[in-house]
């Protein structure tokens, strides 16, 4: 299968995505696989597969490999006396602003090229967590409880300590901080307010149950990875949670209940279904006596959460062939054509 992974992007999760791309060059194996890297300043650079290494993006090395454009159908690779146009699936690994927040998808459709990842209207309604709790209350399902600050509007928090302080769009636990008491709140306001005008509050409910529940969608039916129960001190912080995501060995399933599972499986397809087709999406859920709660939706997982999959490379392939098509409007200039005519001009 032909397949092109983009990745890097302009954002605060630039280096996560490079990481998962990397990760990926093992993973999907035997794949006629591309990579093209989106700089900071949002230029395409082809990577040869052998330099898909951290130093040749830490070093800069990349900008001494081909220089690509976008157009209709695909990249462009141009050299002085002719060009070559890459074309395939594109499977978008740009995590955070840029990939997440609808631009890719946005440039993508622009330009009729087939991609595996969140559409536009999915990007809104994930990467944004204020949007995700609108989803939720749209879609009946349940979630933490939240409140919502903004840097211009410092309101009195009602949310009994302890609490978790989130920037609303931004991923990969950049900005968290819990709060055990009032002592420690501006402290945290001003690190989540470093990275986003708003801030979610939510209560730190302590020794919560969370299971991370991955999927897609292949010819209308689901597609669910394994149920894993994350390992975890007080909440998965950025380290944590990025710096081991350059695993690519499949983690234990979670010892939880038919019913339990079934419930996670049922919660998951709600969110998806009508919303996420043709991407690979990973949601988190917290349960507390029993009941599933959305954390987060996260609409590109680090390395695709390749390792919740017994055949990661099965999965992709399936949904690759299983995107959904684009509704082209036919432009036949009738209108202006009748118009012409009644006035005979």
């Amino acid at each position: 299968m032909k397949l092109t992974i983009l990745f890097g992007g302009a954002s605060f999760e630039h280096e996560i995505s490079i990481v998962s791309a990397i990760t990926l060059k093992e993973k999907l194996s035997g794949f006629d696989v591309s990579f093209i890297f989106c700089d900071e300043s949002h230029l395409f650079y082809l990577i040869e597969p052998s330099k898909m290494k951290a130093t040749t993006f830490s070093k800069s090395e990349y900008k001494k490999m081909p220089q690509l454009s976008i157009s209709n159908g695909g990249f462009i690779q141009k050299s002085m006396f002719s060009s070559s146009i890459h074309q395939g699936v594109v499977l978008n690994l740009i995590h955070g602003a840029d990939g997440e927040d609808g631009t890719v998808a946005s440039l993508l459709d622009f330009f009729s090229i087939k991609y595996i990842g969140p559409r536009v209207d999915a990007s809104v309604f994930s990467y944004d967590k204020r949007y995700t709790k609108y989803l939720c209350n749209a879609k009946d399902i349940k979630s933490v409880e939240y409140e919502v600050l903004t840097s211009n509007e410092h309101a009195n928090i009602n949310t009994p300590y302890p609490i978790i302080i989130k920037p609303a769009r931004l991923g990969s636990s950049i900005g968290v901080s819990i709060v055990r008491d009032e002592s420690e709140l501006d402290y945290a306001l001003d690190s989540a307010f470093e990275f986003d005008s708003n801030v979610l509050v939510e209560p730190f409910i302590e020794g919560v149950k969370e299971y991370n529940l991955a999927g897609c969608m292949v010819d209308g039916t689901m597609i669910f990875s394994i149920v894993e129960e994350p390992q975890k001190n007080e909440f998965l912080d950025f380290e944590k949670k990025y710096m081991d995501f350059s695993r690519s060995e499949q983690v234990l399933k979670a010892d939880i209940s038919d019913e339990l599972e079934s419930k996670l499986k049922a919660n998951f397809e709600k969110i998806y279904r009508g919303m996420f087709e043709g991407s690979l999406i990973r949601c988190d859920f917290f349960v507390v006596d029993g009941e599933v709660l959305l954390n987060e939706i996260n609409p590109i997982p680090g390395s695709m959460a390749n390792y919740l999959f017994e055949d990661f490379k099965t999965t992709i392939e399936s949904l690759a062939q299983s995107l959904p098509s684009q509704n082209k409007a036919k432009v036949s200039y009738e209108y202006i054509h009748s118009i012409s005519s009644a006035k005979g001009k």
